[in-house]
């Protein structure tokens, strides 16, 4: 009896080595998960703004638009997200604009209209897309020998994303589905830079001396007389027409970081339609942070962007935000209130 107890605590002992071996044994390393790091999305200066915006939000091409200015097209769609707004004359002391998306693009843009003889020296330089409703065919020809993409109402192309709105009517109801086309001409590249930005509030005025101006008055003729009010609170330029606020058509006033006057010659050559010149130089003024300044501006060819420069030819910077381009007639004017 107590043989086999001696031999069963024998055994026992024998295992207790042997759990005591297992334990002592280094244990086999956790492999490590391998974490892929989280796609980086960094802020970068927008192009035509300068303000910073993700950069994948960037990464397309620049979307320009013949938009309607006749009072019946009013309120527009999309204006107060545009990037660069161009109003130039047209025919009967009427105005239009080429306004310019990139940084920020609404779904619904408009009213398109025709296109006219100085659109391709505003719109080239941006490259990308032109969406308008027709024209002239000599007109939309030069339009088409740019190497902007034309998207025009009514051509198959174009089905899917230009269409007659019904709360407007013919022929300033031609809606832009901006979103869509943009999507549709991804290999469109993004656009150049087209202005010098200072990101200092006093760096806006280090290369220009400023007066103040509490309102800009512009004429283009007696139907045509925008003005901006500066409103210190947003920092921004607040438009009226005809006397009367300027609103879109989510029912907010159009406002603008920075106006540009440029004072522009008219060239008579295609009748009853006046073109604005561009590729030469002139005169004008640039207003900001409340702010306005003589400039000097001069536009090399029709690919190229308008260079402004102070009067003695410095460089003028603006402040990062949108853009409102005015181009009234040298015989038209403009005058600053306080």
């Amino acid at each position: 009896m107590f043989a086999r107890r001696a031999l069963k605590i024998a055994a026992v002992s024998a295992g207790l080595v042997v759990l005591a071996g297992c334990a002592s044994a280094p244990a086999k390393p956790t492999p490590t998960p391998t974490v892929s790091p989280a796609p980086v999305d960094p802020l970068v200066p927008a192009p035509l703004t300068g303000l910073n915006v993700r950069a994948s939000a960037l990464k397309h091409s620049s979307l320009a638009a013949k938009v309607d200015n006749h009072e019946d097209a009013r309120p527009q769609w999309g204006l107060n997200q545009t990037d660069v707004v161009f109003e130039e004359l047209v025919e009967g002391g009427l105005t239009r604009y080429v306004a310019v998306w990139h940084s920020q693009v609404p779904s619904v843009i408009g009213p398109v209209r025709s296109i006219r003889p100085m659109d391709p020296d505003i719109i080239t330089p941006f490259l990308g897309i032109v969406a308008y409703s027709g024209g002239q065919q000599k007109f939309v020809q030069m339009m088409q020998n740019t190497p902007v993409y034309n998207a025009v109402h009514g051509q198959a192309d174009t089905e899917a994303f230009m269409y007659r709105d019904d709360t407007k009517d013919a022929p300033h109801n031609v809606a832009v589905k901006a979103q869509a086309l943009i999507a549709a001409h991804s290999d469109l590249a993004a656009p150049q830079k087209m202005f010098a930005f200072s990101f200092d509030q006093q760096g806006v005025f280090s290369s220009w001396t400023g007066k103040p101006a509490n309102r800009i008055d512009v004429t283009f003729s007696d139907s045509r007389f925008p003005s901006w009010s500066y409103d210190p609170t947003s920092r921004k330029y607040l438009r009226s027409q005809e006397g009367e606020p300027d609103f879109d058509s989510a029912k907010k006033q159009i406002a603008a970081t920075n106006l540009i006057v440029m004072m522009v010659e008219i060239d008579n050559t295609y009748g009853y339609v006046p073109k604005t010149v561009l590729v030469t130089s002139g005169t004008g003024y640039i207003a900001t942070h409340g702010r306005y300044t003589p400039m000097k501006w001069s536009k090399k060819s029709a690919g190229e962007p308008v260079v402004y420069t102070t009067e003695d030819g410095r460089p003028i910077t603006l402040s990062p935000g949108n853009t409102w381009i005015e181009m009234p007639p040298t015989y038209g004017g403009v005058s600053f209130v306080g």
